[in-house]
């Protein structure tokens, strides 16, 4: 018997159909984006791997994906993991440009060990050698697969396999867009069988402090990002539009201008909580002295975008800022 997967469609590339077969890069003028169940009769092979059960979701573009649709996608999880009987895992169709953070979020906060996949690809369904098809069956494999449970959410693209916590999109256009930089994928959805190699140590689903599903919003929290000559109006515009909380995307391994430090320190003066990233893209930010001075949390080797996720449901537990640096050596 073949396990039962839920396949989630919630647009992207993965979903979107353009004018031929060479039509690589401008399919998003046709507007043409398939759900769920339209995407699988596209890619027979995966009822090979699964018996898969399509769920239609709102299909979107994600660079418009944010809270709502991550609660929305969490609940969702909560209830395909409560009423379907025999239910192996869950895979949901993404847009890469955003795939990164959905993933992490959910790694964060699903309350169940059942494996939940998050998948997209480089090129739309409709294009001469698709990614679409190969991907989303190497998704259903590791969604089935028990080695893949309580890792939190998992990225599978390109044939690899990696934890959302480390996982990010790398080039605009190349089938090996997702990279775990400083540590490389779990494993290899192969053609005879998923080669695992490692496992994430760090906290993750069903073992996390966050449940953000009775809130309509995050407390808000923005990025700084540095560069020669920052001045910190960024930080004082986001401070101006309420940011609680501000992840500094400094120059590795962790700096930022004099006036921008200035004016972060003046963010953490009035109850703002700043954790120090950098821009390089991976490697950790360390817990200097200067930072300690400055009030500043470090946000360990989390890039930006994810620093931001953490912090944010940090905040919906604590404002202590040695609780939230405890949170950030934990997660």
């Amino acid at each position: 018997m073949k396990p039962r997967v839920a396949f989630v469609g919630t647009g992207g590339t993965l979903a979107s159909v353009g004018r031929g077969p060479l039509d690589l890069h401008d399919y998003g003028a046709t507007g043409r984006v398939l759900h769920a169940d339209e995407i699988l009769e596209r890619f027979p092979e995966t009822r090979e791997v699964a018996e898969v059960l399509p769920v239609r979701s709102s299909n979107v573009p994600s660079t418009r994906v944010a809270f709502p649709e991550w609660r929305e996608l969490l609940l969702l999880c909560d209830r395909l993991a409560e009423e379907e009987p025999g239910l192996a895992g869950i895979v949901i169709g993404h847009g890469t440009s955003s795939l990164e953070e959905t993933a992490y979020f959910l790694s964060l906060t699903l309350r169940h060990p059942m494996p939940v996949v998050l998948v997209g690809s480089q090129r739309p369904n409709s294009a001469l050698s698709t990614d679409a098809g190969l991907n989303i069956v190497n998704a259903l494999r590791v969604a089935a697969s028990p080695e893949a449970r309580g890792l939190g959410a998992l990225v599978v693209l390109n044939d690899e396999v990696h934890a959302a916590r480390e996982a990010t999109k790398t080039a605009t256009a190349r089938l090996q867009t997702f990279r775990s930089p400083d540590f490389g994928c779990l494993a290899h959805a192969d053609g005879d069988r998923l080669a695992w190699y490692r496992r994430p140590t760090r906290r993750t689903a069903p073992d996390t402090e966050f449940d953000p599903r009775g809130s309509e919003a995050l407390p808000r929290v923005d990025i700084a990002y540095s560069y020669a000559g920052s001045d910190g109006a960024a930080v004082a515009a986001f401070r101006a539009a309420g940011a609680e909380g501000i992840v500094s995307a400094g120059f590795a391994p962790g700096f930022v201008t004099p006036a921008e430090a200035e004016a972060l320190r003046e963010a953490v003066g009035a109850g703002v909580v700043v954790a120090q990233s950098t821009r390089a893209g991976s490697g950790r930010v360390f817990p200097t002295t200067r930072l300690r001075e400055a009030g500043f949390v470090a946000a360990d080797n989390l890039t930006p975008q994810k620093a931001r996720i953490l912090l944010a449901l940090a905040l919906t537990v604590t404002r202590d800022p040695r609780e939230i640096e405890r949170i950030f050596g934990e997660y």
